[in-house]
């Protein structure tokens, strides 16, 4: 999820989205960033609040964030030779635009044995 801070409420809000859309993890791997900590902390109170019972277990571990960033590497590929993003919205259009694209290339989606073209064509019917 692209944010235009990186501070503990937009931490909050990003593992109340995930948490909504995907359930509870049981492991979270964060990069050293305090805001990242304090918002899976914070989100692990409120499991535990609302009685939930199950909380996730939060890892900082540096090797094991390098491989999200390895899969991120196409998107800086692609997007460090532009100028800049003047909105934030467009780099959010545009950035989501290149994972699509990209998890289409690697068959991520259920594509029941069609091309990578007619899978973008029935996504963009």
């Amino acid at each position: 999820m692209l944010s235009e801070r990186r501070n503990l409420s937009a931490a909050r809000r990003f593992f109340k989205k995930a948490i909504a859309s995907n359930g509870v993890p049981h492991k979270v791997v964060i990069d050293k960033s305090g805001a990242n900590l304090a918002g899976a902390q914070a989100a692990n109170t409120i499991l535990k609040i609302t009685g939930v019972g199950m909380m996730f277990e939060i890892l900082q571990v540096k090797y094991l964030n390098n491989i999200l960033e390895q899969d991120h590497r196409f998107i800086k590929k692609i997007t460090k030779p532009m100028m800049g993003f003047k909105a934030f919205h467009s780099a959010s259009a545009t950035i989501a635009g290149i994972e699509v694209a990209h998890m289409i290339r690697k068959g991520q989606f259920a594509n029941n044995n069609h091309s990578p073209f007619q899978v973008f064509a029935e996504l963009a019917a």
